[in-house]
């Protein structure tokens, strides 16, 4: 369990140190150590698209390139254009992003029944094509977040074309498939409950947030959905629950991840901001799963975040149950730091201060820059590589932005000497 002591009472100025000091020590990791490894490494100007699969000095050890990381790179770069603007390296920024929107127009997608492949090679021919939504939800914040950047209306088109697709299949709407096509999902066999995973309603959430349209209908599903997962009579997530969110005896029902919860909690708490959340019962239950998910995932002899654990006490059947995952870290920044700035709490600025010393302490490489993916229960680097199929850039520079971004509105509003409940973006 994660142990909390009684914050010290901090004086202004000690907290004011302690916030610019860590706002100076993030941008200086996002802006020399990882930005600067992708930008290096990563762009592939003969045939377009990234590379992905980097080892720990950025050599690649193979080609193929990952659809996921493809949408998910374009988004950040195109985002980092649109924050910071007068950042001396923003051209560079700025020829990168096209690199990789249009290697997935062009190949990435399937006019034919919209869907999005996982996999590709180098030169853009399909590899690989999953049963999953998360291609297209990648693909749908990349043409997003360019339609902004760009000032393009139809990406936005596109992207919420895409997304009607995406909305289809989870609603299980479309019936007339191309005779080519695979709807995502697997068939359910009668031994099989019917099953309510948290990373679909999370995702759609926070792909909905990217889009320039209104939609009440899929949010309030979204939210319903994640309620289901959020048990505050046992203060856990849960990753997966029967679909009307009847408790699984199973391994699949008893599984904890953490860091998925984590993020999850700050979807709702950025969602709640947006969009205004006046009896503030969304971010009482965002509050609950970041806390809930910290206390019971963290790592009390060894420290950081365990990437599975099983609700009743029984071994994960999940091998790399005990590794120490670069992303929930990530994601537990952020978390810690939005409760921060949202409730000016000491306790969460505590919090933040726990998983970052942690994080900084074991997953950044100093001497090649980027951070490490992947380490043992004791804190020691066990994959080396910087990118992989599912490791690219994005948890890290995403949790980095958003960090320095939390970080400077808590530094102005304590100049304004305003109460961070009191005020939203």
């Amino acid at each position: 369990m994660m142990e909390f002591t009684e914050a010290s009472p901090l004086m202004p100025t000690d907290l004011s140190t302690s916030l610019k000091t860590w706002q100076q020590r993030i941008r200086q990791e996002l802006w020399q150590q990882v930005i600067p490894f992708w930008l290096n490494h990563s762009l592939d100007w003969q045939w377009g698209g990234y590379f992905n699969c980097l080892d720990r000095n950025g050599q690649r050890y193979d080609d193929k390139k990952y659809v996921w990381l493809q949408g998910r790179q374009v988004w950040m770069l195109a985002r980092l254009c649109r924050m910071y603007p007068e950042h001396p390296e923003r051209q560079r920024w700025l020829e990168a992003v096209p690199l990789g929107l249009h290697f997935l127009r062009r190949f990435a997608y399937r006019p034919q029944d919209q869907r999005v492949y996982f996999c590709l090679s180098r030169e853009g021919q399909p590899v690989y094509l999953q049963r999953k939504i998360f291609s297209e939800c990648f693909y749908v914040m990349a043409l997003a977040e360019c339609a902004r950047l760009f000032a393009d209306p139809t990406l936005m088109q596109e992207a919420e074309q895409v997304f009607a697709a995406i909305w289809s299949w989870v609603s299980q709407s479309q019936t007339d498939w191309a005779q080519d096509s695979i709807p995502p999902g697997r068939p359910r066999w009668p031994g099989s409950p019917e099953v309510s995973e948290l990373a679909v309603p999370m995702i759609l959430l926070n792909v909905i947030g990217e889009l320039a349209g209104s939609y009440p209908e899929q949010e309030q599903w979204c939210l319903a959905r994640i309620r289901l997962h959020h048990r505050p009579e046992l203060n856990l997530v849960l990753e997966t629950v029967a679909a009307d969110g009847t408790l699984l005896n199973t391994p699949e029902g008893r599984l904890l991840n953490p860091g998925h919860a984590i993020e999850a909690g700050w979807f709702l708490l950025e969602y709640g901001e947006r969009t205004g959340d006046p009896e503030g019962s969304l971010q009482t239950m965002a509050l609950e799963m970041i806390a809930g998910s910290l206390a019971v995932g963290w790592d009390a002899e060894y420290g950081g975040l365990f990437y599975f654990l099983d609700r009743q006490g029984y071994s994960p059947v999940q091998l790399e149950w005990s590794l120490k995952l670069w992303w929930p870290h990530c994601e537990a920044m952020v978390a810690t730091l939005a409760a921060y700035g949202i409730t000016g709490s000491l306790e969460w600025w505590q919090r933040f201060e726990q998983v970052a010393n942690y994080t900084f302490a074991h997953f950044p490489d100093p001497e090649y820059g980027e951070w490490f993916g992947y380490l043992d229960r004791q804190g020691q680097v066990s994959q080396r590589f910087k990118g992989g199929p599912y490791k690219g850039c994005f948890h890290v520079p995403r949790a980095l932005m958003w960090a320095d971004q939390w970080l400077g509105r808590a530094l102005d509003l304590q100049v304004q000497g305003v109460n961070p409940q009191n005020k939203r973006r």
